[in-house]
């Protein structure tokens, strides 16, 4: 396992989380990028309830995950995930078109896809009981529809975006894999089987059990 208290990369990921976000916790990107390349990191939680002053100046909003390496300081799970697929060609190829088209499904996927899938998070979780919701589902998940119809074309018979599994992979996995218990998902045969192969990935396994065990061994304490 990568995870080495030595280890010079820290990741910061929360302690605890309500049940419904387990597993689904956005340190769980650059964990499956370590997990991928063998690549040993170290763990700093902080709560999610009670976050530190000193975190808000890593992370301006108070998210995580951020990272450490060495000298260097990081947020956002994609700054995280460029990061260290700068490391090992694995993620992210060395040849300038191979390159390219990594780093190019990578940006989409935060930002022609995982807007929608965010909306359609707080819409079915947070905001559900609200009649603007109500209103608001059926545009959004049209609009969302005629993304991942893009997508399903572009993916076609390939197994992963650029060809090879990549750092891209990691991102558009762990974005798609929020709706694939959605109809979103679920009427598109190619990206439900995507999404499934990049979960049966033992990197992916691994970290997130890694995640998984971070909870389990820090249950919030009763009232």
């Amino acid at each position: 396992m990568p995870i080495n208290p030595q280890a010079p990369l820290e990741i910061t990921a929360f302690n605890w989380v309500p049940d419904f976000a387990q597993g689904f916790v956005r340190d769980l990107r650059p964990r499956w990028a370590c997990e991928e390349i063998g690549l040993d990191y170290n763990e700093r939680l902080i709560s999610a309830v009670k976050r530190a002053a000193s975190h808000f100046a890593d992370q301006p909003w108070g998210q995580v995950p951020t990272a450490k390496d060495g000298d260097i300081h990081l947020f956002e799970s994609g700054a995280i995930l460029l990061h260290i697929a700068e490391k090992d060609e694995r993620l992210l190829p060395r040849d300038p078109q191979g390159r390219a088209t990594v780093l190019s499904w990578l940006f989409a996927a935060f930002n022609s896809i995982e807007p929608s899938f965010f909306e359609l998070g707080n819409i079915d979780v947070f905001s559900k009981e609200e009649q603007w919701a109500e209103l608001r589902r059926p545009g959004l998940v049209g609009f969302l529809g005629k993304r991942l119809d893009r997508l399903d074309e572009a993916l076609g018979d390939k197994p992963w975006l650029a060809g090879d599994f990549s750092v891209a992979d990691i991102a558009m996995v762990t974005i798609l894999r929020e709706g694939k218990e959605d109809a979103v998902i679920k009427d598109r045969p190619r990206l439900a089987a995507y999404v499934e192969r990049g979960m049966a990935r033992p990197a992916f396994e691994r970290a997130l059990s890694a995640q998984l065990a971070v909870f389990a061994a820090h249950p919030p304490k009763a009232a």
